[in-house]
Order: structure tokens, then C-alpha cells, then sequence
């Protein structure tokens, strides 16, 4: 019941000097607001991004050549990743499951009147399965078409509206670097991101990529794997690393000509970078908080002034020191908490406002321990600076406190 009455106390002194405690919470609503926001915009962006990589299954590996830095790099000559390298890996690595070869090259395009330039990847048939992404209408490339080398192909949806594709795609002939491909199936729908589409793309069969592009083109491929579980995910990773290394010639010491990521390592690298954006951005706009905290220690200083009176009557008729104490922390937490309050919905709706002002940005995310640090943080802001006014007050002579005008 004291606890209560202290509130009921705290709400009344408050709302007589309406004005003042709004602008003294003030700097608590910017502060909060401004983490709330940045951390709903920063995390709406890594919620989208994790859903991407995850989209590729949990247990897909990708492999691709890369050349250390550095003087070592510099000596293992010509780096090479090819398909025989992948059909290896399919056939001597136990806990791998199946391999495709990914060849991709920006290429002209031209389809009717319309041309330009367009992202081609060239793969095989089980593309579809490791990368957890299927065609939606028609169908798509079969081994057949792989080993005949066959000028077929599977577009995403945004080549129908880009180039003006009129009536039923399927059947119709794109030229891909002045060769005519026919259009043999439609990819699901991915859609856009910062205004970047994922529909904008073509996949030909990877002997027909090999073919549009050269011979060279075939020697520096990516490789997407996928592990027997994803609980062999790691062993795949070392069973893959091994073989490449023993096909490569590479000695002890040497570094590795290739690199071998798995999902888990893009999540984790991704997720370091948003957490570290995330308390970064969070700890600079955190600041406001401090400058609120001052703001109610100095309103709450004259507060202690101006109710000196209030204070020497209520110790007059038997208020202790402490009673005094916890009646003005009290009044400092309920402003802070209150600006607390008022801040996370500023914040959601600075959030909600970017992420619809700002063309295909992710929605707004506020995770829940967002709010929950946010109204701690606030509260002890005003626990703190509210420490010092209250005891103060607490100190005040009663005797001296009635006499002051």
C-alpha cells in the first residue's frame, strides 16, 4: 500500500507541473525513441537477410577458389576449381549428398526490341534442390539437356516484365550473347531487396554455359553442396577441404586455393555484423539518455527548492527520512519510466515510418529484449540521477525547512 500511495503521490506532484515533466522526460522519449528506431530498422534488415541464407537449407556447403593474400598466395600459380573437382567430391566424400557446378556471368541479352544486360548462371538439374528454389511454371532443364548441351533456359519473373515478354514465355526464344535460347520454365517469385530484384536472372544447363562462355569459363566455377544431414554438415566441410587439397597438390603449410563456407558460417558472420551496428549505433544515440538523466536530476533539484515547505510540514507531522527519500525516487523513476513508455512507441513508429518511406525496405523489427533494456535502461537512468535530489530532500531540517518562504 505505501508503494502505492509514494505513486499516487509522484503521479499527482507531476501532473500539477504538467508542462515541466514533459520536458523533463523529454530527453528519456528522444533517447529511447532513437535506440528503439535504429535497432527495429537494424534488425527488421538482419531478420529479411538471415531468412535468405536460411532459404538455401542448413545443410548446403559452398565452394569456390579464391587466391590467399599474401606471398603464398602469390606462388601457388593459377587458381582452379572445376567440375571434376565437384563430381569428385560427390564420389569420394561420404557424407555429401549431391553436387552442382554454378558458372555465372553477366551476358547481353536481347528478347524482341528489348536488350540489355542480365545475370546468367549456368548449373545442372539438382540446382533446384540443394538451392531450395524451384520453377513455378513450366519446367526445368533435365539431364538430357545437359548432356546434350541444349540452348534452353529458365528466367525469373522480373525478365517478363523488363524486356516486355507478351503472352506465354514458355516457348518463346531469348538470345543470350546473339544465341537463341528457348524459354523452357518460370522460377517462383522471390522478390526485391533495397531495390535490388532476385528475379532477375537467367539459368541455362551448366555444358551450354561452358559452351557460351568458353572453355576457360569451366576452370573457375562455384560448387554448391549439399551434406547428407545437418548434423554432417562440419565432417562434410573437412571431407570436401581434404579432397581439394590432395587434388590441388597442395604441401603442408600451404594455404588452401579454394574457400568452403557452410550456412552457419554466413549466419554467424552476418549476425556479428548486425549486433555489432546494432550496439554501436545503439550506444552512440544512448547518449540522449544520459543528457535526459541530468534533465531530471536538475528539475528534480528544483523540485527539492521549491517543496522544501511541503518536506519540513511532512517530517513535522512524523515523515522519516526515508519516506522523504523514496517519495522523491519515486517521482525521478516515474518520469523516466514514463518516458520510457512514451519513447518505444515513437521508436516503433520512427521504425515503421522508415521501412515504408524507403522503397522495398525490410518491415520493422523490434526484438523483445529490445523493450525490456530499453524501459531497464530508462528506469535506472532515473533511479540514478534521482538518487542525489532525493537525498537531499531527505536531509532537509524540518524546523529549517518551515521557516523557508
Amino acid at each position: 500500500m505505501l508503494i502505492i500511495e509514494n505513486f499516487s503521490l509522484a503521479f499527482k506532484a507531476l501532473w500539477q507541473n504538467r508542462m515541466r515533466s514533459f520536458l523533463t522526460t523529454l530527453g528519456i522519449v528522444i533517447g529511447v525513441a532513437a535506440v528503439i528506431g535504429v535497432v527495429s530498422i537494424v534488425q527488421g534488415l538482419s531478420f529479411i537477410i538471415t531468412e535468405q541464407i536460411e532459404s538455401m537449407g542448413s545443410n548446403t556447403i559452398i565452394v569456390f577458389p579464391e587466391r590467399p593474400p599474401g606471398k603464398e598466395g602469390e606462388k601457388l600459380g593459377r587458381i582452379e576449381l572445376t567440375w571434376d573437382d565437384g563430381l569428385a567430391i560427390k564420389r569420394l566424400c561420404d557424407e555429401v549428398n549431391d553436387v552442382s557446378p554454378v558458372i555465372q556471368r553477366m551476358a547481353r541479352i536481347k528478347i524482341g526490341e528489348e536488350h540489355g544486360t542480365v545475370t546468367v548462371a549456368g548449373t545442372n538439374p539438382i540446382f533446384q534442390d540443394i538451392r531450395n528454389f524451384f520453377v513455378e511454371k513450366g519446367r526445368f532443364f533435365s539431364t538430357i539437356d545437359e548432356r546434350t548441351r541444349g540452348w534452353v533456359c529458365v528466367i525469373g519473373q522480373e525478365i517478363i516484365k523488363k524486356y516486355k515478354i507478351r503472352g506465354n514465355p514458355l516457348g518463346q526464344k531469348i538470345k543470350l550473347e546473339n544465341q537463341d535460347f528457348k524459354i523452357i520454365g518460370i522460377m517462383e517469385k522471390k522478390g526485391e531487396f533495397f531495390g535490388q530484384s532476385f528475379d532477375e536472372f537467367v539459368l541455362i544447363p551448366f555444358s551450354s554455359s561452358v559452351s557460351l562462355f568458353g572453355e576457360e569459363s569451366g576452370k573457375n566455377i562455384m560448387l554448391l553442396i549439399q551434406a547428407k544431414s545437418t548434423g554432417k554438415v562440419e565432417l562434410a566441410s573437412d571431407q570436401i577441404t581434404e579432397l581439394l587439397r590432395i587434388r590441388h597438390s597442395l604441401k603442408s603449410g600451404q594455404p588452401n586455393d579454394f574457400r568452403v563456407i557452410t550456412q552457419t558460417q554466413i549466419l554467424e558472420g552476418w549476425n556479428t555484423i548486425s549486433n555489432a551496428v546494432t550496439y554501436v549505433v545503439g550506444g552512440v544515440v544512448s547518449i540522449a539518455l544520459i543528457v535526459g538523466g541530468i534533465g531530471i536530476m536538475n528539475i528534480m533539484l528544483v523540485s527539492v527548492t521549491e517543496r522544501t515547505r511541503e518536506i519540513g510540514i511532512r517530517k513535522a507531522v512524523g515523515a522519516k527520512r526515508r519516506n522523504i527519500l523514496i517519495q522523491f525516487m519515486v517521482e525521478a523513476i516515474t518520469l523516466s519510466f514514463l518516458g520510457g513508455a512514451i519513447g518505444i512507441l515513437f521508436g516503433y513508429a520512427i521504425g515503421y515510418a522508415t521501412s515504408k518511406l524507403i522503397p522495398n525496405f525490410p518491415p520493422a523489427h523490434i526484438p523483445v529484449w529490445a523493450i525490456i533494456v530499453s524501459f531497464i535502461f530508462a528506469t535506472a537512468v532515473g533511479l540514478f540521477f534521482g538518487i542525489y535530489p532525493a537525498a537531499k530532500a531527505s536531509r532537509l531540517d524540518p524546523i529549517e525547512s518551515l521557516r523557508y518562504e
